[in-house]
């Protein structure tokens, strides 16, 4: 059997994998909606995503996992609000979340800040993307900033290059440095929740034109703030993995 090291930005829709060797294989950013699974042998396999109707052997396990997790993690639900106070709550419960964190970071020596944990982006990189996120969403999209970005803001490796959007991924800032970012594009989504209506919640954006990311498009204000809330709560508890990891160094 042919050995491969690596199948990347490959287009495998609708192929048939059929008497494959896949053991201790690692799978990254890999859409697998509408996959078929038959005859297989998982044996301490590791599933993390966005797992929506996994059916196993039968069963449907979605909301179990969903419940579990809610269980460990009783703010979990709150990034799922309906109304503006529930917005509001959500970033409230951000904000804790992340002073937390940031405070278990400051006790690491510095050099481990920039340290990757199993090929993950490193603590400093996840905050910067975290500003290149809302720079992306609430600037650009929500409040019309044709080019809201910072040198130090951090996109996601599978993006194309975007004329004018910075992704210097090898830079190393200082934590302070980063912080400062950080801190001023929570400002700007606190005070945007502290200002939000129902009307505007309900509404749509105006496509801002030129280059950037997102493409310009109407996007409904309601899914942008969900889509950000989904964004910091995921980093978190990747950050928090990671930094425990670290400790343990």
């Amino acid at each position: 059997m042919e050995s491969v090291d690596a199948i990347e930005r490959a287009d495998l829709r609708g192929v048939v994998v059929r008497d494959v060797d896949l053991r201790g294989a690692r799978f990254e950013r890999v859409a697998l909606r509408g996959a078929v699974m038959r005859g297989m042998d998982l044996g301490q396999v590791r599933i993390d995503g966005d797992i929506e109707g996994l059916v196993l052997n039968g069963v449907e396990v979605e909301a179990y996992v969903s419940g579990e997790l809610d269980r460990r993690y009783p703010d979990r639900v709150k990034m799922r609000p309906t109304d503006v106070p529930g917005f509001r709550e959500a970033w409230d419960v951000v904000e804790r979340l992340w002073e937390g964190t940031v405070e278990r970071a400051r006790k690491l020596p510095p050099e481990l800040l920039h340290e990757s944990v199993d090929g993950e982006w490193s603590f400093i990189q996840t905050l910067r993307h975290l500003a290149f996120a809302t720079d992306a969403w609430i600037g650009r999209v929500i409040l019309g900033e044709a080019s809201p970005w910072h040198p130090l803001d951090l996109p996601f490796d599978e993006m194309d290059e975007t004329p004018g959007v910075p992704r210097d991924r090898d830079v190393r800032p200082s934590l302070e440095e980063v912080l400062e970012l950080r801190q001023d594009r929570m400002a700007v989504v606190r005070r945007y929740v502290d200002n939000l209506t129902e009307d505007a919640l309900n509404a749509d954006t105006t496509p801002v034109p030129g280059p950037g990311w997102p493409r310009p498009d109407n996007y409904p204000i309601r899914e942008i703030l969900l889509l950000l809330l989904n964004e910091e709560w995921q980093h978190h508890l990747y950050a928090e993995r990671d930094l425990a990891l670290l400790e343990s160094t």
